[in-house]
């Protein structure tokens, strides 16, 4: 068995397989996407920067007049999103082909300095017109980038941003609704990934502000960005 073990790709001789799995590393960003939207819907007018679906929703409601939003900063969101999104296909275009874990690497360690840039803002300037602006330009640009990559990688059931279908397949293929219920645990995971970042997100920005859960945002990713594998 250890002789097996040893001569394994997966394990030993493969670089492809060195460090998190994705399903690891995608809900750590799942739980980083609840923290950047409690900071942006708690803290920046009601907007989102990592759930697009939602934002569209309150592009809306900003638009009818409703108490509370701001069509500049949802537009400000769902631009910067669709321009990252943009980048991220480009950057698959020209790392997909190589390495899966450096192509992942390198677009989590953008993110991460991205996230790092946004939390300097807001230390430095916190309550100005412009940190918020620049805020939701840089988290949702960071977000779109992600958001591409994670959509070309294709792991199953772990978008990181939105659960609508997550739920949806929770649900559907659960023994309850006649399905198998194979693939429960990780979507299940990737709810409470959710939960919990947008849980700590909440209380962290109703106590302490913005900058503290943009810092740890941008930490966990960089731990994730130099620990990530290539392998689901």
């Amino acid at each position: 068995m250890s002789e097996q073990s040893s001569t394994d790709p997966k394990t030993a001789g493969d670089p492809e397989a060195r460090g998190l799995r994705l399903v690891v590393v995608l809900l750590g960003l799942t739980v980083v996407s609840g923290l950047i939207d409690a900071v942006s819907y708690l803290g920046l007018e009601h907007v989102f920067t990592a759930n697009m679906t939602g934002n569209v929703v309150v592009l809306g409601f900003a638009a009818a007049g409703a108490p509370g939003f701001s069509v500049p900063h949802t537009l400000t969101s769902l631009g910067s999103f669709v321009v990252g999104a943009a980048a991220g296909g480009r950057g698959a275009v020209r790392l997909g082909g190589g390495s899966r874990r450096t192509w992942v690497r390198l677009t989590l360690a953008a993110e991460a300095v991205l996230l790092g840039i946004s939390a300097v803002v807001a230390f430095a300037a916190p309550g100005a017109t412009a940190t918020a602006y620049t805020l939701i330009a840089v988290t949702a640009f960071a977000m779109g980038l992600r958001n591409a990559t994670v959509r070309k990688l294709g792991v199953p059931d772990l978008t990181t941003t939105v659960l609508t279908m997550t739920l949806t397949g929770l649900a559907a293929d659960s023994r309850a609704g006649g399905g198998p219920g194979t693939r429960s645990p990780r979507r299940t995971a990737s709810v409470i990934a959710m939960v919990a970042g947008a849980t700590l997100g909440a209380w962290l920005v109703l106590h302490h502000g913005l900058g503290i859960p943009l810092a740890i945002s941008a930490g966990l990713v960089a731990v994730l960005a130099v620990t990530a594998s290539g392998r689901e």
